[in-house]
C-alpha cells in the first residue's frame, strides 16, 4: 500500500521533482520558485510550495511518521483479532477491529481449499488459506499463514471433513519445521546470525523452487505435463488474441487520420488485454495435476502460486472445450462447477474453476479420470465420440436434420449421452464442447420447447447444477428423445444420489 501511495505522489509531483533535481546538475539555472525563488508561478497552487515557502516541511515529515504508525499500529491489531479454530464440526473465524464478525463453515460443506502463494508473500514463506464452502459467498479466507502452517491445516480440514477421526496430536516443532526436542545443538552451539540468515535464505529459496505437489500425497510427476510453448501458443492463438488485434488496428488507425481520442478508449483496452493474456500465462506454467487421499490435487504459477484441492464428491459438472483456433491442434481445457463458486466469479474465484488450461485429447481423459474415478471405465469407450464425434455413434442420442433451420452449422455435433451414471452432452462448432454431469449431483432436470421448437417437433434438454461456468444442454432434440431422456435422467439421478456416499470418503463404506 505505501509503494502505492509513493508512486502515485512520484505521478502526480514528477515535474517538480524533475526541476529540483535540475538543480543538481545545473547550478546556474533559475530555481523553480522563479529568479527570486519564492515558489510562485505554475507552482502556486502546488501543496509542496506551501509546504517549503511556510517552512512546514518539519511538520509534514512528522505527520507522515504519525500516519505510518498509526496503519502499521492498525494492520497490528487486524492481526491480533483475526484468530481461528477447527472444531470436529467446522472451521471457525473471528476477525474486525470496531466491528467484530464471527464466520463457522462446516466441514461437511467443504467443496475445496485452496492454498495461495503471492510472490510478496512468497518472500516472508506466508500463504494464504482460502476454504470454498457450498452456498454463494460462503468462502473462509485465512490470510497470512506461515507456508508450512498452512499446508498441515489444509491436511487437518480434509481429514475432517472425509468423516475421519481427528488425529492424536503431534510433537510441537519449531518454526523452520525441526522438532523442539532437536532443535538446539547444546550450550554454547547455538547458530550464529549470519548462519541463520543463511538458513531463512536457502528456506525461501527451496519453498520458491518446490514442487506444488507434495511428494508425500501424490506422485512425483504429474499426471498432465503442459510444455512451456504450448501455453504461449495457447495464448496467442486463444479469443482474446483476436481483441487485442483488434484494438491495436483502432489505435493506429486513430493516429493516422489524427484522432487522438482513440488514445484515451483503446490503449486502456490494449493493457487490459495484455494484462489478462500474461496472467493466463504465467498462471499455466509450472501445472501440475494428480489424485491424493483427499482428492484432485492442482498446482500452477511461476511468480505467484495456487495449489488448490477438490474433495471426492464435489465436482458437479465437467466440461472439456475447444476454441476453433485450438482445433488443428487438438488442444482442450476442462472447467468445472463447484458449489461455492460463482457463474460470474472473476480473478483468482474464476482461475479455480480451470482445472486444465491446455491439453490434448489423451490429457482431458487423464483429468476426467481423476474428477470422476468411479465412472471413468465406462466413460472412456465414448470419451471419443463426445470430443470430437458427430451423429448417432456409442450411445449418444443425436439430433435431426431439421435441427439445422436454428443450429445450421452445429446440428450435427449436439447429442445426449448416459453412461455410468454421468449425462454427457455435446453441442457447439465455433467452441466444441462435452459436459459430464454425475447424476447423483444434479439439482434437477428440465424440458423446454419455445413456438419455434415446437413448430419443428424439437426440444431441449438441460440439467441445472451449481453454478460455475459449465453449461449442460443439448439445445435441440427429437421432442419424443427428449422427453425420453428427461424420464430416465430424472429416475437414474434418484437412484444414483442415494447410493452416492463419496462426499464421506475417509468413512468405509460399511459404516
Amino acid at each position: 500500500m505505501f509503494l502505492a501511495v509513493i508512486g502515485f505522489l512520484i505521478a502526480n509531483l514528477r515535474e517538480r521533482v524533475v526541476e529540483l533535481f535540475l538543480l543538481f546538475f545545473a547550478p546556474g539555472a533559475e530555481p523553480p520558485g522563479g529568479p527570486n525563488g519564492d515558489f510562485g508561478g505554475d507552482f502556486a497552487e502546488d501543496p509542496v510550495t506551501g509546504l517549503v515557502a511556510n517552512g512546514l516541511i518539519g511538520w509534514a515529515l512528522l505527520v507522515l511518521v504519525v500516519v505510518i504508525a498509526l496503519v502499521v499500529l492498525g494492520f497490528w491489531l487486524a492481526w491480533r483479532m483475526h484468530t481461528f479454530r477447527v472444531t470436529d464440526e467446522a472451521l471457525e473465524v473471528r476477525s474486525g477491529i470496531l466491528f467484530r464478525s464471527h464466520r463457522s463453515a462446516r466441514l461437511d460443506r467443504i467443496q475445496g481449499i485452496n492454498v495461495a502463494r503471492p510472490v510478496f508473500a512468497r518472500l516472508f514463506g506466508a500463504a494464504k488459506l482460502d476454504v470454498s464452502v457450498a452456498g454463494q459467498s460462503g468462502n473462509v479466507e485465512l490470510s497470512y499463514l506461515g507456508s508450512a502452517q498452512a499446508d498441515r491445516l489444509r491436511g487437518d480440514l480434509l481429514r475432517l471433513a472425509s468423516g475421519a477421526r481427528r488425529e492424536a496430536a503431534q510433537p510441537p516443532a519449531t518454526g523452520d519445521g525441526v522438532p523442539a526436542s532437536t532443535a538446539t545443538a547444546g550450550p554454547g552451539a547455538g547458530p550464529t546470525l549470519s548462519d541463520r540468515a543463511g538458513a531463512l535464505v536457502g528456506r525461501r529459496v527451496d519453498e520458491f523452487l518446490a514442487p506444488e505437489l507434495d511428494p508425500d500425497l501424490a506422485p512425483v510427476e504429474s499426471v498432465v505435463r503442459i510444455p512451456f510453448g504450448r501455453v504461449i501458443a495457447s495464448a496467442l492463438l486463444g479469443g482474446s488474441m483476436i481483441w487485442f488485434v483488434a484494438v491495436v488496428v483502432a489505435i493506429v488507425v486513430g493516429l493516422s487520420t489524427g484522432s487522438l481520442w482513440v488514445l484515451f478508449t483503446f490503449v486502456p483496452a490494449a493493457i487490459g488485454v495484455v494484462s489478462y493474456l500474461w496472467t493466463r500465462i504465467t498462471g499455466s506454467l509450472r501445472y501440475t495435476i494428480a489424485g491424493t487421499p483427499d482428492g484432485v490435487r492442482i498446482g500452477s504459477g511461476l511468480l505467484s502460486t495456487a495449489n488448490q484441492t477438490i474433495p471426492p464428491g464435489r465436482v458437479h459438472a465437467i466440461e472439456a472445450s475447444q476454441w476453433l483456433l485450438w482445433r488443428a491442434f487438438g488442444w482442450w481445457t476442462v472447467r468445472v462447477n463447484v458449489a461455492g463458486q460463482s457463474v460470474g466469479a472473476n480473478g483468482d474465484a474464476a482461475r479455480r474453476t480451470l482445472v486444465l488450461p491446455v491439453g490434448t485429447a489423451d490429457d482431458v481423459r487423464r483429468v476426467i479420470g481423476l474428477l470422476a474415478p468411479d465412472a471413468i471405465a465406462e466413460l472412456d469407450p465414448v470419451l471419443d465420440a463426445g470430443l470430437t464425434g458427430t451423429g448417432p455413434h456409442d450411445g449418444f442420442t443425436p439430433a435431426p436434420r431439421r435441427a439445422a433451420w436454428i443450429r445450421p452449422f452445429s446440428w450435427r455435433r449436439i447429442g445426449l449421452g448416459i453412461v455410468g451414471g454421468t449425462a454427457l452432452l455435446r453441442r457447439g462448432w465455433l467452441l466444441r464442447s462435452l459436459a459430464l454431469v454425475p447424476l447423483a449431483r444434479m439439482q434437477s432436470v428440465a424440458v423446454a420447447s419455445g413456438p419455434l421448437r415446437r413448430g419443428l417437433g424439437l426440444a431441449s434438454v438441460r440439467i441445472h447444477t451449481v453454478a460455475g461456468p459449465v453449461t449442460a444442454e443439448a439445445p435441440a432434440l427429437d421432442r419424443a428423445d427428449a422427453d425420453d431422456a428427461y424420464a430416465r435422467i430424472a429416475d437414474e439421478a434418484i437412484e444414483r444420489a442415494l447410493r452416492d456416499r463419496s462426499d464421506r470418503w475417509g468413512v468405509p463404506h460399511a459404516a
